[in-house]
C-alpha cells in the first residue's frame, strides 16, 4: 500500500493504538490487527519495550496494577516479542491494509524496528527530550510523529530543532499523559499554538476513552488523531480505561470521514435555496381567507391566515393584503392569488 509521507490533504490519518493491550500475547496482538483492520484506520501503532536496553529493575510501576509482574521491569520483558514475530506483526498489518508503526523506547528499540521497516516514526510523550533516541529516528529519513503529553513549548522547540537539523518530515500531536483524561485537560486549543509554532501538521494523541475529542479534533483540521483502542472495556491492562472499542472506534472513523466531505464541500446559501424551491411549495404557507368572501368586500387581517402550501401569494406578505377589494367571490380556506384582488388604489 502507499505510505501517505505527507499529511494532510483533507485526510485525517486515524491511528489506532495497541500499545501495550495485547499483555505479551502474541497471538491477542495479530488479534487485534485483524480487528482495527475491519474498522477503516489508516494504522495500527504498538510500543516497543526492551527491558535491558530501557530500564532498570528499581523501576517503579506508574500505577501498581499488575498482579503477575514484579516489578515494571518484570512487566516490559512480558511484552517483549522477538524481532521475527515484530516482523509477522508488521506483514500482518499490510496484509490488512494498515500502516504498522511502533513506537520505540530505546536504541536497541530503534533498529530493531528499522531491520522490521518502519515507514513512519511515533516519538512517545516521555521520549521528547530524549535526543539520541529522537536523532537515531531522525537518521532513517523516515517522517517523525512526535507526541507533547509531558512537554513544555520549549522541549518541543528542541525536539523540533534535532528534527529538523536532518531535514525529515514532521508532525507534532497535542497530548495530555492522563489516563484517562479529562475534558478539561484535552487541550484542543493546542493544536492552532502548534500549528502556528512549527508550520507542519498537528493532531491529538488523545486519552479520554471516548470519539468526542477526536472529532472536535477533526473539525478542527488535525491531520492525525491516535487513540488507544480495546477488544472490551473488561479487559486487563493499564490503559483500558483511557481506550475505546472496537465498535467506538469504528463509529469515529466514519464521523472522521463524513466530517471531512463536510469540510471539502462549502455550501453557498442561496445555491442550496434555489435548489430547495420545490420543497419550499410543500414546507411554507400562504395566504389564506378564513371565511367565505363576497365580490367587493375590503379583506382586513381578521380575515386572513397563513397555511400550507406555499403555492400561492407568500405568507409574509399577509399584512399588506389588508385593506385590499375583492374582485369576485372566494370560498373559505381557499388560497388567495393576485387575481381575486382588484388592484391597490395609489
Amino acid at each position: 500500500m502507499t505510505v501517505p509521507i505527507e499529511l494532510g490533504g483533507g485526510h485525517c490519518f486515524v491511528i489506532a493504538e495497541v500499545g501495550l493491550g495485547h499483555d505479551g500475547s502474541l497471538g491477542l496482538a495479530h488479534a487485534f490487527i485483524d480487528a482495527i483492520g475491519s474498522t477503516g484506520a489508516d494504522a495500527v501503532k504498538f510500543q516497543t519495550h526492551i527491558a535491558a536496553a530501557e530500564s532498570t529493575p528499581a523501576e517503579p510501576f506508574r500505577v501498581p496494577f499488575s498482579r503477575q509482574d514484579g516489578s515494571r521491569y518484570a512487566y516490559w520483558e512480558r511484552m517483549a516479542f522477538t524481532e521475527n514475530q515484530w516482523r509477522g506483526l508488521a506483514d500482518h498489518a499490510r496484509e490488512r491494509q494498515l500502516v504498522f508503526l511502533s513506537s520505540p523506547f530505546s536504541l536497541e528499540a530503534v533498529d530493531l524496528l528499522t531491520r522490521v521497516g518502519m515507514p513512519m516514526w511515533k516519538i512517545a510523550s516521555g521520549e521528547v527530550g530524549n535526543r539520541s533516541l529522537i536523532e537515531r529516528v531522525a537518521d532513517t529519513g523516515q517522517p517523525v510523529l512526535l507526541s507533547s503529553g509531558m512537554s513544555a513549548l520549549s522541549e518541543l522547540d528542541d525536539a523540533m530543532n534535532w528534527l529538523d537539523a536532518r531535514g525529515v518530515a514532521r508532525a507534532v500531536l497535542q497530548c495530555t499523559t492522563a489516563y484517562p483524561c479529562p475534558p478539561e485537560s484535552i487541550g484542543l486549543n493546542i493544536l492552532q499554538v502548534l500549528r502556528e509554532r512549527y508550520a507542519c501538521p498537528v493532531g491529538l494523541s488523545d486519552h479520554s476513552g471516548t470519539i468526542y475529542p477526536g472529532l472536535a479534533a477533526v473539525t478542527l483540521g488535525a491531520d492525525v488523531v491516535e487513540l488507544h483502542v480495546t477488544m472490551s472495556r473488561a479487559m486487563f491492562g493499564p490503559d483500558v480505561a483511557a481506550s475505546v472499542t472496537m465498535d467506538e472506534l469504528r463509529q469515529l472513523i466514519d464521523g472522521v470521514r463524513f466530517i471531512e466531505r463536510m469540510q471539502a464541500h462549502p455550501v453557498d446559501k442561496d445555491a442550496v435555496a434555489r435548489d430547495m424551491a420545490p420543497l419550499r411549495r410543500i414546507f411554507t404557507r400562504s395566504v389564506v381567507v378564513r371565511t367565505t368572501l363576497d365580490a367587493g368586500a375590503v379583506l382586513t387581517a381578521e380575515h386572513l391566515v397563513a397555511k400550507k402550501p406555499g403555492t400561492g401569494i407568500p405568507a409574509e406578505r399577509l399584512l399588506e393584503l389588508a385593506g385590499r377589494r375583492l374582485k369576485r367571490r372566494v370560498e373559505a380556506d381557499t388560497l388567495l392569488a393576485e387575481d381575486d384582488l382588484e388592484e391597490p388604489i395609489q
